[in-house]
């Protein structure tokens, strides 16, 4: 019974900050990635940024020093750290694991209920 729980999102004004976490619990496998995916109304859902469990990132070069990844993988908990929010930032965002079954051979995707970043200009 995996889980993935967001928290943190809300209502900031253009230029203000937001933090949102993640916590994942009921994992047997390992997670070897979280990252925050957000999808706005009528478009795909992208990738904001990646982690993994040996502390790599990735970002999108749309939020690219403006964002910061994070993550406390003894607690299996990720954060994101949003900085100078955009109004183009509006979406909802999904917390996201790639883990792996002991011995198993492929990666299993994983997806919070998401949370909604509204900014206002």
């Amino acid at each position: 019974q995996e889980q993935l729980v967001e928290s943190g999102g809300g209502l900031v004004q253009a230029g203000g900050s937001l933090r949102l976490s993640c916590v994942a619990s009921g994992f047997i496998g390992s997670i070897n990635r979280m990252a925050w995916y957000r999808q706005a109304p009528g478009k795909h859902r992208d990738l904001v940024a990646a982690v993994t469990s040996g502390g790599s990132t990735y970002y999108a070069d749309s939020v690219q020093g403006r964002f910061t990844i994070s993550r406390d993988n003894a607690k299996n908990t990720v954060y994101l750290q949003m900085n100078s929010l955009e109004p183009e930032d509006t979406a909802v965002y999904y917390c996201h694991a790639r883990a792996r079954e002991p011995g198993g051979l492929i990666s299993y995707d994983y997806w919070g209920q998401g949370t909604q970043v509204t900014v206002s200009s």
